[in-house]
């Protein structure tokens, strides 16, 4: 009987993570529609990873691979996961999404990012294994 219970459960947190994915995936159908063209992953891990000359890239706050907790880099705040495949309510909210790639863009970039910019990093980190 447990292991019905357990199957069942896990069937069920399956079938969530499935859901908000797909989320994440319309964020990314979103953005590649605004661009013009597909996102391309592994560009989205170079412009995740680089710095653009500036003292911080995405990863310095979000982690590298961000599938773990990250750390504000001047603030030392904790900053959930940012995968979809390991936190299922990252990247979900049409508004959340647009106000954190305006803000941390600037702090990146020093100036918003493009519609192609954000559709290679939501290619890249829709892509993201555990």
């Amino acid at each position: 009987m447990k292991i019905q219970k357990v199957l069942s459960l896990a069937c069920v947190l399956a079938l969530s993570a499935t859901a908000y994915a797909a989320d994440a995936q319309s964020q990314l159908r979103r953005w590649e529609q605004l661009a013009g063209q597909a996102g391309v992953a592994a560009r989205g891990e170079q412009f995740f990873n680089s710095k653009h000359g500036n003292d911080w890239s995405c990863a310095s706050c979000h982690g590298m691979p961000p599938t773990q907790m990250g750390k504000h880099a001047s603030t030392g705040k904790a900053i959930e996961p940012l995968a979809p495949a390991t936190n299922a309510k990252r990247l979900i909210d049409d508004a959340k999404v647009d106000k954190w790639f305006r803000r941390n863009c600037k702090d990146v970039l020093s100036r918003e990012c493009t519609p192609i910019e954000k559709a290679d990093v939501l290619a890249y980190l829709v892509g993201v294994k555990p």
